[in-house]
């Protein structure tokens, strides 16, 4: 850890300037021109990011304000005849609900009383949601909330579940004899054509009455007719890109010298239903701005909502100082059109390094990292398992070097991938609970690449890993979970293969980093054929739905309620047999995994066909593990247990990994972003918690290829192994994260021993528990009344440890936006990086 002192607050400002203020390529120049002395002219920069190089001012012609329109979709109760029955039905807790005095009124008589409507217009757009305005007034109550539904008919006990764990938009209600204006933001992204229900919780207080003047949905089409053009986070159908948003008759022109080798890389797309054409231009800086020239794209879309690639050579102006021109043109003026990522690149170029070691590799061209969601350790064969659930994977650890003893940092995917792309605890990174965000100031692994000149890409599988935890900071294009084709299923792995395939076709010649996040071994567990039956009887599929319809009704908690995740207790009482209901959801847990495994295989197969298996550098790692009943509950997230701190870690790579090791030291998920920028040549944030493992990776495997022998001399042995660190944290309950609400717990891995403290705890849970980790790796036989010394010592490190992650724990954006410009502060907006 680096200590953090009073400098905090300085650095998250620095870090929110860095996304905002400085263009990248200015600070990339002076860098090498300190490194060679100036007596060297900087090399050509890798890439050109042109929405770093945007400036608004430049724009000619611009359309200030458009003359469209977009029919609202709105209900107005003042302008219905009072005398119509009401489309609003009342549901569950609703008394009295009737049109009064211009506004519908009503009563509640249960804390979640809610009414709903069913829309019957706008279902077939591909338009997104972007906010919902509700004129409301309320006698009691603390809270407003608005859900969705996509169904024929509204599912009363999956929407009351649903409440306050998971509806789209939530807002503190002011209780009081005046109508407020309450704008709500939908926590997650809702397509129109989901949008079947809307249903509204007007307060949550019982014995409340409540008003209604008028609730609007206000759709991405709407919002942006007000918007001026410029930089901002846009997405076409749940794929977002950095956008360039641009008008007819708008041109915005760029003033850049080309690279050696240059092309644009781009992709464009509009929201219009009608033609829109995109042009792009390139030609001398001195040539008269009056005029255009030979245009290098034309390009016209007729598809809304989709991105079309549209790659430019611009190899005729290599190392020339040139202006590039981008405009539209369509039949209606002021038409929107989306320039997404656009990036002048060199073809060729080495990946630029920071680090000048002479004894380094040459870094990587590539970088891709598959992020595996709910995979437990010793379900794979390349860790012992009895089953064939990875014969790729142990193929792929055959050639790379596998860790044995990596630990995640947290136990659900949302609180774990911040730590994976930041380097930091989730203490330090602040992301804990269901909603919460990284701030603006950390430096993720995808802008380190980024301000290097790699194209950046991720594939999001559920929406914890992407925008909704400001985690898309540094990518240029991202993939949501609500682009797949079955937003319902958690197997996700092949079509995100088949997208990643020609985007690394089209930047074979570029560095490039991706991440890949795959939730094949998460719930719901049935995997496609003919992995559903490989470990699985087909005659017990049908026995096996029924009984968890049946077991559903027995689960107390909403959350696992709504998951179909029952504990022992649960299941006995359901009059099942936990241990062989449970058993099928593992062979079908095995199932996905084999099916993931062949995916991942086929990367490796495209790799080879486009020739980048000798340039880049693949790790695979999961986030978390899976319960099955081992300590009486199913799902993860619930405790700091083996079964889900225990991670694999394989890191492939001809000349960065030795093929064949296996390292025993233990390792933490927070090592991988440093381990990655350093082989890269890369520095990374100096607030990193975690460490390099170059040392590990580098260590020569025994003459059998087996095993990787800690040597007396070598890498290896300057090696300091450190204690590794899970937290548990404690949340509100009903926060939408994983129960029980009403524990808190740590784990701290050093020595061959594992220490849980559980600060808050259920009653007749221990505070300390100890396990050995190398005889008992699920944590099943407590040793801390054996051992009251050894809890001692792992007690104090970990109380020094908390209070250092508290110290280097990155402020709020509130806290550290204070020193930022208006402009500044809008630009982080319009990127989705504060809200």
């Amino acid at each position: 850890m680096h200590p953090s002192g009073t400098a905090s607050q300085a650095r998250a400002a620095r870090g929110l300037r860095r996304a905002s203020a400085v263009p990248i390529l200015i600070v990339s120049a002076l860098a090498w021109l300190i490194q060679l002395g100036c007596s060297k002219p900087a090399p050509p920069p890798t890439a050109v990011q042109l929405v770093d190089r945007f400036d608004p001012e430049r724009i000619e012609g611009r359309v200030l304000k458009t003359s469209h329109t977009v029919e609202p979709t709105a209900w107005r109760f003042d302008e219905v005849d009072a005398a119509a029955p009401p489309v609003w039905a009342p549901g569950a807790g609703v008394e009295h609900l009737a049109l009064r005095s211009g506004r519908l009124q009503g009563r509640t008589s249960a804390g979640l009383a809610y009414l709903s409507i069913e829309r019957t217009h706008g279902l077939e757009s591909l338009d997104l949601l972007h906010e919902i305005e509700v004129r409301l007034k309320v006698s009691a109550g603390a809270n407003l909330a608005i859900d969705f539904d996509d169904q024929e008919t509204i599912n009363r006990d999956i929407l009351m579940t649903r409440h306050g764990l998971a509806a789209a938009a939530t807002t503190p209600l002011i209780a009081s004899d005046e109508l407020q204006t309450y704008r709500l933001r939908s926590r997650f992204s809702v397509p129109a054509s989901q949008i079947r229900h809307v249903i509204i919780w007007p307060t949550d207080a019982a014995g409340a009455s409540f008003e209604i003047e008028s609730v609007r949905l206000i759709f991405r089409e709407e919002y942006l007719l007000g918007v001026p053009s410029g930089v901002s986070w846009q997405g076409l159908s749940e794929i977002y890109h950095e956008t360039i948003v641009t008008r007819d008759p708008e041109v915005v022109r760029m003033q850049l010298t080309l690279p050696p080798k240059p092309w644009l890389d781009l992709s464009i797309g509009t929201i219009e239903e009608g033609p829109v054409t995109f042009r792009v231009a390139v030609q001398p800086a001195a040539a008269p701005t009056a005029t255009e020239g030979e245009p290098l794209l034309v390009r016209t879309v007729t598809t809304p909502h989709r991105w079309e690639p549209t790659p430019i050579d611009l190899s005729a102006h290599a190392g020339k100082e040139v202006r590039l021109s981008l405009w539209l043109t369509a039949p209606r003026p002021g038409s929107l059109g989306f320039w997404g990522s656009p990036v002048v690149r060199s073809r060729g170029a080495a990946p630029r390094r920071e680090r000048a070691d002479r004894d380094r590799a040459e870094p990587p061209r590539g970088v891709i990292v598959i992020w595996a969601d709910t995979l437990r350790r010793d379900h794979l064969g390349a860790y012992g398992y009895g089953r064939e659930t990875d014969p790729f994977l142990q193929g792929m650890a055959a050639q790379g070097t596998l860790f044995e003893n990596c630990v995640s940092q947290a136990t659900w995917t949302k609180v774990a991938t911040p730590s994976l792309l930041t380097s930091l605890y989730p203490t330090s990174h602040g992301v804990k609970d269901f909603t919460d965000r990284i701030p603006a100031a950390a430096t993720t692994l995808a802008e380190v690449y980024r301000q290097a000149g790699y194209a950046t890409l991720q594939f999001s599988s559920i929406l914890f890993t992407g925008k909704f935890t400001n985690l898309h900071q540094g990518f240029e294009q991202l993939h949501e979970d609500g682009s797949l084709p079955d937003r319902r299923s958690s197997k996700t792995a092949r079509a995100y293969m088949d997208r990643l395939f020609p985007w690394l076709e089209l930047h074979r010649d570029a560095p490039f980093f991706a991440l890949v996040h795959v939730a094949d071994p998460h719930d719901p567990f049935r995997p496609y054929p003919p992995y559903d039956a490989m470990w699985g009887d087909p005659k017990q599929f049908d026995e096996h739905e029924r009984q968890a319809r049946e077991v559903r009704r027995f689960i107390k908690d909403p959350l696992l309620r709504m998951f179909g995740m029952p504990n022992r207790a649960e299941l006995a009482a359901a009059g099942l047999d936990p241990d062989a209901y449970v058993a099928l959801d593992r062979d079908w847990y095995d199932g996905s995994i084999r099916a993931m495994d062949a995916e991942i295989g086929r990367l490796f197969e495209r790799l080879r066909i486009l020739g980048l298996d000798r340039s880049t550098l693949v790790v695979f790692a999961g986030d978390h593990g899976e319960e099955f009943l081992e300590h009486g509950r199913m799902f993860h997230g619930q405790s700091v247990y083996g079964e889900l701190t225990q991670i694999p870690l394989i890191v492939w790579g001809p000349r960065w990994a030795a093929p064949g090791a296996r390292v025993r030291q233990l390792v933490q998920t927070i090592d991988v972003m440093p381990t990655l920028l350093e082989l890269s040549g890369l520095r990374g944030p100096r607030e990193m918690q975690g460490r390099s493992l170059r040392a590990l990776l580098a260590a020569q495997p025994e003459r059998s290829g087996a095993v990787a022998q800690a040597a007396d001399d070598g890498p290896r042995a300057a090696w300091k192994e450190l204690p590794a660190i899970s937290e548990k944290a404690l949340l509100p309950e009903a926060s939408g994260g994983p129960p029980p609400y009403d524990s808190e717990s740590y784990a701290i891995v050093s020595e061959g021993f594992k220490l849980i403290h559980n600060p808050q705890r259920d009653a007749g849970q221990p505070e300390f528990e100890l396990y050995d980790k190398k005889s008992d790796p699920l944590d099943r036989v407590d040793l801390a009344a054996r051992h009251p010394e050894i809890v001692t010592k792992l007690s104090r490190r970990l109380q020094q440890w908390r209070a250092q992650a508290e110290r280097e724990k990155l402020p709020p954006d509130s806290e550290s936006a204070a020193g930022l410009s208006a402009q500044e502060l809008e630009r982080l907006r319009s990127l989705g990086y504060i809200q």
